[in-house]
């Protein structure tokens, strides 16, 4: 699971807490030196590994989305590391932004993919990716989920792959996921036009700079 400073907590803490019970003690988190870092909202996550002590052998390859999606997209050394692990990975997967960091690193052309709405259907294709609008998205050994709060339907969903439906289903009863939010305000289409104006101006610099960051030449 790879850490980066401006990524978001929650992307990678939700998954991290159902997969970690599958890992058997080898789930690794990742950043470009082991030790602290930053999330986009100060919570800091501590890296064990860096990516020259990442195993090269993974079952899942996984990447967070955040507000430093933008720079790990022109990361040379994040998206080399991503090449590297990914042709090796049984399965290459993200939540939110984290599809557009895969995408930069050229690990999504031509598979069905999503990410955050915010930059799901502007910016997935600029990386050769092909945009569906579904919270988990399978294709092949790709497997992209939603933004943020997608991130559990997403482990569950591959936990299911990896050790049968029995065992997620009894991850999601541990974790007593039962979402019944208070407002149906979760996807632009059941927000409405100004909730959604209101948040799209809120994330409107992750959608410039990612936009800028997949510009090819």
């Amino acid at each position: 699971m790879l850490l980066y400073p401006g990524m978001t907590a929650l992307d990678l803490v939700g998954p991290q807490a159902l997969l970690a019970g599958i890992a058997a003690g080898g789930l690794h988190l990742v950043a470009r030196a082991a030790g602290p870092i930053t999330s986009d909202t100060g919570l800091a996550l501590l890296a064990g590994d860096s990516f020259e002590t990442c195993p090269r052998d993974l079952d899942v390859l996984f990447v967070p989305g955040g507000d430093g999606t933008p720079a790990q997209m022109r990361d040379a050394d994040t998206l080399a590391f991503l090449r590297d692990r990914g042709a090796w990975a049984g399965w290459i997967t993200s939540v939110c932004t984290g599809s557009l960091i895969l995408g930069a690193a050229g690990l999504l052309e031509g598979y069905r993919a999503t990410s955050h709405w915010c930059v799901r259907d502007s910016v997935l294709p600029r990386l050769g990716a092909i945009p569906v609008n579904e919270r988990v998205v399978f294709d092949r050994n790709r497997v992209t989920a939603a933004g943020i709060s997608a991130g559990l339907d997403f482990a569950l969903a591959l936990s299911a792959r990896l050790r049968g439906v029995d065992a997620a289903r009894t991850s999601q009863l541990v974790a007593e996921y039962a979402p019944a939010p208070p407002f149906a305000a979760g996807t632009p289409e059941a927000a409405g036009p100004v909730i959604t104006a209101r948040a799209r101006a809120i994330l409107a610099p992750l959608i410039a700079g990612s936009e800028a960051a997949a510009t090819r030449p």
